[in-house]
């Protein structure tokens, strides 16, 4: 970054004491092979965290986009390299996936996770979203109900608008500090309508990892009730220290693997979700035909090549980095428990993906979020979806911290009184939101 851009950056995010941080590494940087530490500039290139957030919220400047679930940093090395290579050839005709595309999904899930994966049963699609789509069309026609394990991923309902689904939702127990699946009023909701179950493994915004017990029960429940399993597992690479990510397609029960479809990308892992290059594979043959019939993949020659780097070269930055995030999480738990008024509070610490679910009721109360709402409501066209008071949450961080969070009460039913805060970030980036966080609540 150059010494122009730099100032720029750091005018941008309006924090001097972390420009100044920013000409040394860390002690985990420093003896690391790569450099997490230093903030990395994204404003101007039309970055839906950092950009799209500042002018949404209407800010003169912005300490952290930490809303979208993308990282910060620059990819692993290998990836530019790749790229740079293929933009020495000044032609950019159709393209013919390679066999070694798909070798190294296989590989990559074998060496990583121990699962074996048919290469003639993986299918490329532009993102999970239209890999999920196309699976929704096979299994759940117009009108139909889909399971989902609520709060969950937001995207998954524009997913459901999209195949004109409905949402069926079975709200998620939280108790002593962590979430945990209501079995009775999952299969209660089975009925003869729902013909399909997103499963988010890990869970987005939660963070559980789903144990191999919580998924076979799940699994034997779909396959009573013939419903099919739609895992979403595109934050399996983030796993806390003591914790496991467990692949639905791993499990022992053969019938309950074959009721499956998965979906991944490295875009999550590895940066990427501006390439547009996903994949989805399963054991059972003719969901997986149909699935692929449906899905209608315009794979792009960039997209290909930085995924497949990413899984032929990236392993080592992208350990280096789960270490880095695992770091981020624990500095959040000490620091909400040391320094963050008890107006926000950390549900738990995630045992997987790079995100925390925040409490933030009490600020709600204590700023009138509710009154804000109705206020914000006066007035709009009648069949609009009302401004909900998360979202006043959300300006208020955003215009008093200089912070833009996710509202909670997109994530479903479950999600009111919360908002999804992404860490994937430098460290020096979070601890400087966490204090003008800190700063602003002390003053509310």
């Amino acid at each position: 970054m150059s010494q122009i851009e730099r100032r720029s950056f750091f005018r941008n995010v309006g924090l001097a004491a972390l420009a100044g941080a920013a000409g040394s590494r860390s002690s985990f940087g420093a003896t690391g092979r790569y450099d997490f530490d230093t903030p990395y500039n994204r404003f101007g290139t039309d970055s839906v965290k950092w950009d799209n957030a500042k002018k949404t919220y209407k800010l003169t400047s912005l300490v952290a986009g930490m809303g979208i679930a993308d990282i910060d940093f620059k990819v692993a090395p290998g990836i530019t390299e790749a790229l740079s290579q293929r933009m020495v050839h000044e032609n950019w005709g159709y393209l013919t996936m390679p066999d070694t595309f798909v070798k190294g999904i296989v590989a990559w899930n074998k060496k990583r996770y121990g699962l074996d994966v048919n290469p003639d049963m993986v299918g490329i699609s532009t993102g999970v979203h239209p890999g999920i789509i196309a699976a929704l069309r096979v299994v759940s026609p117009p009108g139909t109900k889909v399971a989902l394990l609520t709060p969950t991923y937001n995207g998954f309902y524009s997913d459901l608008t999209y195949t004109q689904t409905r949402a069926n939702e079975s709200i998620l127990k939280y108790a002593n500090g962590r979430y945990s699946i209501d079995f009775e009023d999952f299969e209660r909701r089975l009925d003869r309508e729902t013909n399909s179950f997103i499963l988010c493994n890990p869970q987005n915004p939660t963070g559980n990892c789903w144990s191999p017990e919580d998924l076979t029960r799940l699994g034997e429940i779909c396959l009573r009730r013939r419903v099919v399993v739609l895992a979403d597992e595109i934050h399996c690479d983030f796993v806390a220290k003591g914790q496991k990510y467990t692949p639905f397609a791993s499990l022992p029960n053969r019938a309950i693997v074959d009721n499956s479809i998965t979906f991944k990308a490295a875009s999550k892992s590895f940066g990427l979700a501006a390439m547009k290059c996903a994949w989805f594979f399963s054991t059972n043959k003719d969901l997986f035909n149909a699935t692929r019939t449906m899905n209608k993949a315009d794979l792009t020659t960039l997209g290909m090549i930085a995924s497949q780097s990413a899984y032929a070269s990236g392993e080592p930055w992208l350990n280096e980095l789960v270490e880095y995030v695992d770091g981020n999480l624990d500095f959040v738990d000490n620091f909400f428990r040391t320094k963050m008024p008890s107006l926000i509070k950390v549900t738990a610490k995630p045992q997987g993906t790079y995100l925390n679910w925040l409490d933030v009721s009490a600020l709600a109360t204590k700023i009138g979020a509710k009154e804000m709402a109705v206020e914000a409501n006066k007035g709009r066209p009648a069949g609009m979806k009302p401004i909900p008071q998360e979202e006043m949450v959300a300006r208020w961080l955003a215009e008093k911290a200089g912070v833009v969070l996710n509202p909670g009460d997109t994530y479903g039913a479950g999600g009111e009184g919360h908002m999804r805060m992404n860490v994937g970030t430098s460290r020096r980036t979070l601890e400087a939101a966490l204090n003008a966080m800190a700063d602003a609540l002390k003053k509310a």
